[in-house]
């Protein structure tokens, strides 16, 4: 990361109290209800610590003062919980995995686009899954090795497959006419093998879960090749009989909303086709198999559910051949890997009514919680009330909006919702909100990007390290073309 610093970074809910109210909702179920282990049990009393470590972090921030005219908006993220997340994800496949057996774990960039996040995550045996040009620049900078990082994306130009092939890192054709470039390119090579391992995305049409645009696996998906459609399983089998450097396969069926079994269903059909492909080609042709990512988030209450503990079991239930070591796996969970540990911290500038209705305007609406506010049934999320000194907020309970600063009438990050009547000077926090909120904020009314700090809150003092400065008003205006 960088130094821990105690000056402001610009460059130059809880669930006791009823301060978690409508309008957010469980939106899975855990398939392993009742085989609770002792890693499980563990991230319980995390998901705990982790709500303390949070208040702590919030007064320390109001304290030191983050928070102010000029930047009455904030990010934090909690590094200890990240380093939990890891060590879980680590945990849930080791118990499975058969003795030698190699899995990589990436995570997916476009969930966390933040070099120093990155470069913690690498420090803590988790790569990098990259799906454009400026994802593998930052994983780079980020000092990710090569064979450490995986490259899907829909839309490749040859530049950019031709640099994953020169870099040296895995990555996954999505199509036909890829496939066909591939060709070109890896024939230009002559005697020089790829070393990152090339493969083909599959889509094996399972389905949709309960965000249709969060599912990669319905029988229209523009992803990967589409298994079940006339003649394309015949027309994998022979790319790869044909293609003695094709040695992996990539499926990933989708993310929120979609349910585990329907997660397990695709690695099921990943692993099937790889059997068929190297019983076809009389070799163990295939020796990779990329399960993708997805794992859901629980937006609802500060537990962990699904876990990766969950997950891992039910893929050794439904797919036990997974696990018998004749393959190398490779993972690509994003959301799941931050989403508790960061949280959208931003002040009450007016509080007024409309209609009756309370309304609080802050400093936090579509800018960072663009899929909340434009599509609040598919993405509610936990709001906190903090007094102007950090404190959780107490009191009478009042259903009231929580706005944005954005200008248009629906940047609302939380509707009707119960919390301590919410008063100017009071603050908000988004919960749940470390992966894609912050990190890929929206540039809607010119606002700038806000301060990232990660935050240490073990022991006394808190300690803050910035992860991202926040955007000066002059970088903005020259990003906007006003240098020009």
């Amino acid at each position: 990361m960088v130094d821990d610093i105690d000056q402001r970074g610009r460059g130059g809910q809880r669930d006791e109290g009823g301060q978690v109210g409508d309008g957010v909702r469980e939106e899975h179920g855990d398939p392993t209800d009742g085989e609770r282990t002792d890693g499980e049990e563990a991230v319980r009393r995390e998901d705990r610590a982790r709500a303390g470590r949070r208040d702590r972090a919030v007064r320390a921030a109001v304290e030191r003062g983050f928070l102010s005219d000029e930047e009455p908006l904030v990010a934090l993220l909690d590094l200890d919980a990240v380093r939990e997340a890891a060590r879980a994800l680590h945990g849930a496949f080791e118990e499975v995995l058969a003795p030698g057996q190699e899995v990589l774990h990436t995570f997916a960039v476009k969930a966390g686009s933040l070099v120093p996040v990155l470069r913690l995550l690498d420090e803590l045996g988790v790569g990098c899954e990259v799906a454009s040009p400026g994802e593998l620049a930052l994983a780079r900078a980020a000092g990710v090795a090569p064979e450490h990082i995986v490259l899907d994306s829909p839309a490749k130009t040859m530049t950019e497959l031709r640099e994953a092939l020169d870099v040296g890192i895995a990555l996954n054709a999505d199509n036909p006419q890829e496939l066909a470039r591939l060709d070109e390119l890896v024939a230009a090579r002559g005697d020089r093998p790829p070393v990152g391992g090339l493969g083909l995305r599959i889509n094996p049409q399972l389905g949709a879960g309960s965000i249709d645009a969060m599912s990669t696996a319905t029988a229209t998906s523009k992803f990967g090749v589409a298994l079940a459609d006339d003649g394309a399983r015949e027309w994998v089998v022979n790319a790869y009989r044909e293609r003695p450097w094709l040695t992996r396969i990539h499926c990933h069926v989708g993310s929120q909303g979609v349910p585990l079994t329907l997660m397990a269903a695709g690695v099921r059909a990943t692993y099937e086709l790889a059997e068929e492909i190297n019983a076809a080609v009389g070799a163990h042709r295939v020796d990779t198999l990329d399960i993708g990512g997805g794992l859901p988030v629980n937006f609802a209450s500060e537990d962990t559910t699904p876990t990766f503990a969950a997950y891992a079991r039910l893929l050794r239930r439904e797919v036990p051949g997974l696990f018998d070591g004749r393959y190398r796996l490779v993972t690509e969970f994003g959301r799941s890997l931050l989403a508790k540990a960061g949280l959208v911290l931003a002040r009450v500038e007016y509080a007024k009514s409309a209609g009756g209705r309370p309304i609080a305007v802050t400093h936090a609406g579509a800018q960072v919680a663009t899929r909340t506010v434009f599509a609040p049934e598919s993405w509610p999320i936990r709001v906190a009330a903090y007094d102007p000194q950090g404190r959780p907020k107490t009191g009478t309970l009042r259903r009231q909006d929580v706005a944005g600063p954005c200008c248009f009438a629906g940047d609302l990050v939380a509707r009707d919702r119960e919390l301590p009547e919410l008063a100017a000077g009071d603050l908000t926090a988004l919960l749940d909100t470390g992966a894609y909120y912050f990190s890929t904020p929206f540039g809607y009314n010119a606002l700038p990007r806000p301060v990232v700090y990660g935050f240490s809150a073990e022991e006394d003092p808190v300690s803050f390290t910035v992860v991202r400065r926040g955007q000066t008003l002059a970088e903005l205006v020259a990003e906007s073309g006003g240098e020009a």
